[in-house]
Order: structure tokens, then C-alpha cells, then sequence
């Protein structure tokens, strides 16, 4: 079977019966018409097997049409089947359409039958008017403001519900005020971080919070833009000199519901001070007690060590909150933490707890990541939050701005699951009220 718009039998060799076309659509056509028959240049070299043996080879090669050309395109084969070569002759077809074309000027009857002869082209190699016009868009595929559209409505979408404009209180609150430390000995696992941008979450959508930085590099203070160089009165002066935390605390600029105690670099001599102290592990404790207002949640950023400001953090909490880093080195020092956890629990805090565990800097794209997530998890149960937190550069950007991803960038996948978290630990806080009142 040769697929040219007309039935031969190559297994019949020399055969010398007219060819019989399929197409019996066009006006006066009959199988002996002047015409009808499919011409050299339609059929390549099968019309010259198919001429009668006394008649000379004159259309063995010849050049193709200028209204086969306009069908076939300028370069290209017209289907599979009439390519693939075939036993017993040589495959000119292809050829004969490679070779340079002669202008001439086609006859009426190659002009009629050139279009129809040959179904099976493409649709693709006759070039639609609109193709070449610059301003055409096809309706069948999306344009490039179809493709972006959906991401970036979805990003605002997120801002807006991060941002919270209208100040309706969408977290729920706590009947009593939720006294949290964050803590955890090994640094750079996201404890500053994680107080920052849970504080600034909570305190968008309705929830009165303190944050109170512990941590003598002030990063705490950086990151809620809260002035703390030297002068500035810290949260030094409420545990070396007594004064009252009303005196210490700053409103934070842009968000509303937020005060920072900010911590400047008299603190890195407060622990060797505060050990000839009376009650020295007790002096936050009481500092946060004597507070005049009501908070519902007050984050303590605790130092990277097991100190003496570490311990006044955990006797003054309630709830311990570990963020910890998606690998190994963050899992070997956890076992200490907990070991002074409990130590604190049993001689000084009773009421202390682990209560939230949140996975940090969690990399998809490697199984250790996965392998800390699934012991961390094996390990605590319900402690740990769902919301982990991604490798995101917008969390690492926001502090230079002196700004919380939060606000920083609300729609970025950091801001997203700090908003996440952040809700969590709302709804845990009113199904597991806390029994204290600051």
C-alpha cells in the first residue's frame, strides 16, 4: 500500500493498468479523462514505473510545482510514509522535493490536482495568515498574564491575610497570659527568628504580646527595629537594679499590640553579677509578675547556652518552646536541654513544660532533613508543630531592613509558615489553657 492519494500493488510487478485515484469528488472526473491520472510531479517516481513501456522517461525527475510547494512547505517531507523506503526502488520523492526549484508556470490541470492528492499533510506545514502577525494570540494557549496571574493573586491573597489590615482579632486569645521561652543551647537553629516573626504574627491578628531579649547581641532587638546601644535602658537594669519592666518596655514601631524589652551589650556581664544575687534564678520571674498590663503572650529569646540568663528564662516561663534545626548537630545537644529542663522543673519551676517543638531551616531537597523530621516527630508526638519552617531567603533578608519577614515580605513561603505555626500555637492555647495570670 503506498499512500499517495491512489491504490497500486507493488507486489504485482509491471503492471500496466491505469492507476484509479480515491478522490471521485471533483467535477467531470472519469478514469479515462484527460487529467485525472495523478501527474509525475504528484506521484515522484511510481508514475514513471507506471507508464507504458514504449513511452520515454520524460518525467523521471522532475522539478515540483510551484502549487505543490505552496502545500507541502518550503523544506519539509510531506508524511512518514511517503519518506520510508520502500524494497525493490529507489525513494526519489524525497529527494525530488530537496533539489532547487525552477520557477515555471504550472498547467491548469497540475494546479487542480496538486491540492487534493496528497491527505495525509500536516496541517501545520500550511501557514495560517494570522501565524506570522506579531499582534495574534491564540486563544488555545495561555498567555503570559494567564500564567502569572493565578501565583501573584495567590501571593496577595496571602499578604492580605498575613497583614491582617482591618485589626480583627482572627487568633484566638488565651484566658491567661502564656509565658514562652524559647530555648535551645546550640546557636544558629532560628531561636531569634522564630521569636521575632511569632511575636509579630500573633500581634497582627489580635494578641496583646511582650518580647523580652535575653540575648546580650540584642538580635532580638534588630529584628523589631527597638533602639538598643549602649544608654539605652535594657533588660540589665530589671535584673541587676530592679527597675520595673513598664520602664524597660518599647512600643514597636508599625506594628500595633507589640512591645519589645530590648537587650544591649550590658547583658553579656549580667551573669557573673548576678551570682552573689539573692534569688538570682527567680529576678525575670518577678520582673514579668510585677508587669502592670495584661499580656496573652510573652516570648523570652534565651542565649545560646545553659547560663545563668537561660535559667532565669525557664524559671519565669511556663512553656518551652525548641526550635530546632533540620540536622544531626541540633539533635546531639537536644538530650542536655531536656536534662536541664527537667532539673529546673523539679528544684525550681514545677509548672515548667515542653510544649512546642518547631522544625527550622528544613531543606526538601535532602533525605536528612526528612530523617530529623521523622525522629524528631517519633520522639516528642504531638509536641511538634505541623507548620515547619522552610529555607527561605526572605527570613534571612528581613532583619537588614530592620523588619520581620512578616512585614518584609508577607507573601513569601517563610512569612507563610511562621503564620502557620503561629496559628497553631493559638488554638493549642485554647483547647490547653495556661494557668497563670502575669
Amino acid at each position: 500500500m503506498h499512500d499517495d492519494g491512489r491504490y497500486d500493488d507493488p507486489r504485482v510487478t509491471g503492471s500496466t493498468s491505469d492507476p484509479v485515484s480515491r478522490e471521485t469528488d471533483y467535477p467531470s472526473w472519469s478514469p479515462g479523462a484527460p487529467g485525472s491520472s495523478p501527474t509525475a510531479a504528484d506521484n515522484g517516481p511510481q508514475a514513471s514505473r507506471d507508464e507504458p513501456a514504449g513511452q520515454p522517461d520524460r518525467l523521471e525527475t522532475p522539478e515540483p510545482t510551484a502549487a505543490r510547494r505552496a502545500v507541502e512547505g518550503p523544506s519539509r517531507p510531506g508524511n512518514a510514509a511517503e519518506v520510508r523506503p520502500t524494497s525493490g526502488r529507489r525513494n526519489t520523492a524525497a529527494a525530488v522535493r530537496f533539489e532547487p526549484a525552477v520557477p515555471h508556470q504550472p498547467t491548469a490541470a497540475v494546479a487542480r490536482d496538486a491540492t487534493p492528492v496528497i491527505p495525509d499533510a500536516p496541517a501545520a506545514s500550511v501557514e495560517s495568515p494570522t501565524a506570522s502577525d506579531p499582534t495574534y494570540v491564540s486563544r488555545e494557549t495561555p498567555t503570559r498574564e494567564e500564567d502569572e496571574d493565578p501565583p501573584l493573586a495567590m501571593e496577595a491573597m496571602r499578604a492580605v491575610q498575613i497583614l491582617n489590615p482591618s485589626g480583627e482579632v482572627t487568633m484566638p486569645r488565651p484566658d491567661r497570659t502564656r509565658v514562652m521561652c524559647v530555648a535551645n543551647q546550640k546557636g544558629g537553629v532560628g531561636k531569634t527568628t522564630t521569636t521575632v516573626n511569632l511575636a509579630v504574627a500573633l500581634a497582627l491578628h489580635g494578641n496583646r504580646v511582650l518580647v523580652v531579649d535575653l540575648d546580650p547581641q540584642g538580635n532580638a532587638s534588630t529584628g523589631l527595629n527597638v533602639p538598643h546601644h549602649t544608654g539605652i535602658p535594657d533588660v540589665y537594669d530589671c535584673l541587676i537594679n530592679s527597675v520595673p519592666l513598664a520602664e524597660v518596655a518599647q512600643a514597636v514601631e508599625g506594628i500595633p499590640n507589640l512591645w519589645c524589652v530590648p537587650a544591649t551589650i550590658d547583658l553579656a556581664g549580667a551573669e557573673i553579677e548576678l551570682v552573689s544575687v539573692v534569688a538570682r534564678e527567680s529576678r525575670l520571674d518577678r520582673a514579668i509578675a510585677a508587669y502592670p498590663g495584661q499580656f496573652d503572650y510573652v516570648f523570652i529569646d534565651c542565649p545560646p547556652s545553659l547560663g545563668l540568663l537561660t535559667v532565669n528564662a525557664l524559671v519565669a516561663a511556663q512553656e518551652v518552646l525548641i526550635p530546632i534545626q533540620c540536622e544531626y548537630y541540633a539533635l546531639e545537644g537536644l538530650n542536655q536541654l531536656i536534662n536541664n529542663i527537667n532539673l529546673v522543673r523539679q528544684h525550681l519551676n514545677p509548672k515548667l513544660d515542653v510544649s512546642t517543638i518547631l522544625l527550622t531551616m528544613y531543606d526538601r531537597r535532602t533525605r536528612l532533613a526528612d530523617a530529623v523530621e521523622q525522629d524528631v516527630r517519633n520522639h516528642f508526638g504531638d509536641k511538634v508543630l505541623q507548620a515547619v519552617i522552610p529555607r527561605n531567603v526572605r527570613v534571612s533578608e528581613a532583619p537588614s531592613y530592620g523588619q520581620s519577614v512578616m512585614t518584609y515580605d508577607p507573601g513569601s513561603r517563610g512569612a507563610t509558615s511562621y503564620f502557620e505555626a503561629a496559628q497553631e500555637i493559638a488554638e493549642r492555647g485554647v483547647k490547653e489553657p495556661v494557668g497563670r495570670n502575669a
